[in-house]
């Protein structure tokens, strides 16, 4: 590998070879996550020590642990005392809450029980192909499911996922699979979910949301749309929820 001076990533110049101006251990935050984006360390895995890429990035080691701290502030590399620094990934317990953030108002945290309502394969609607920024009528994995908190139903999703991407995906593995949608997509499609954006809106109950979450029609819930992302901020996933929140509220932290 060349010294990072003379190479630098390719989304830190300005297109013409001219070099970049971005702090250097922004370049070796950029590098250590196309190696995580082409799967030289796989989720879960110990990544080579800072000496080791220092050595390989002919960096300080001050560098690299500071490319590192932000690696591991956006969740994508998890730092283990005395143990080194490992790829993060969905299956590990702290990262199940990420994304899953309706909180009881009461008691403990935990995860709902999932009823797989429809997988299918069907032609990107426009709205849905602009979203995941797929051509429209491309193919994508449509999945609707209810999740109930101690029997009782409080969260009504749809997903819309790139065909191309989650070739195979059927409601028989949806079901079969115990740990959270998210370590699925990561260990049997390749895909992991970095980050997301949302949109929050208050909603009635439609007649068919209504009967799914036995509530009456017009009753209050929380609409959630968001898009996740994975590596080089690639649209990969669609997902509409509709909230109950008698008993439940809708947690976020910002910092």
């Amino acid at each position: 590998m060349n010294p990072v001076s003379s190479n630098p990533p390719s989304d830190g110049t300005s297109g013409n070879g001219s070099p970049s101006f971005r702090p250097l251990y922004q370049q070796i935050k950029a590098l250590i996550t196309q190696s995580l984006q082409s799967g030289e360390w796989k989720p879960g895995e110990l990544m080579p020590s800072e000496v080791e890429l220092a050595a390989r990035f002919k960096v300080s080691q001050g560098t690299v642990r500071k490319a590192i701290d932000e690696l591991a502030a956006e969740n994508l590399v998890v730092r283990r005392q005395g143990k080194g620094t490992f790829v993060a990934t969905h299956h590990e317990e702290r990262a199940h809450f990420r994304f899953l953030k309706l909180m009881p108002d009461e008691g403990v945290p935990h995860h709902p029980d999932n009823r797989i309502v429809e997988v299918k394969r069907i032609r990107a609607p426009a709205e849905v192909a602009r979203l995941l920024e797929l051509k429209s009528g491309d193919a994508v994995v449509y999945i609707k499911r209810v999740q109930s908190f101690d029997g009782a139903p409080t969260i009504l999703e749809e997903l819309w996922l790139p065909g191309q991407l989650f070739k195979g995906l059927t409601a028989e593995r949806l079901v079969e699979y115990k740990g959270p949608m998210y370590g699925l997509f990561e260990s049997e499609f390749g895909t992991r979910m970095i980050r997301a954006t949302e949109k929050i809106r208050a909603v009635g109950a439609d007649s068919a949301a209504a009967e799914y979450l036995q509530v009456l029609e017009g009753t209050p819930l929380l609409c959630a749309e968001r898009v996740s992302f994975t590596y080089g901020d690639k649209a990969v996933e669609l997902r509409r929820g509709l909230y109950l929140t008698a008993k439940h509220h809708y947690q976020n932290e910002l910092s």
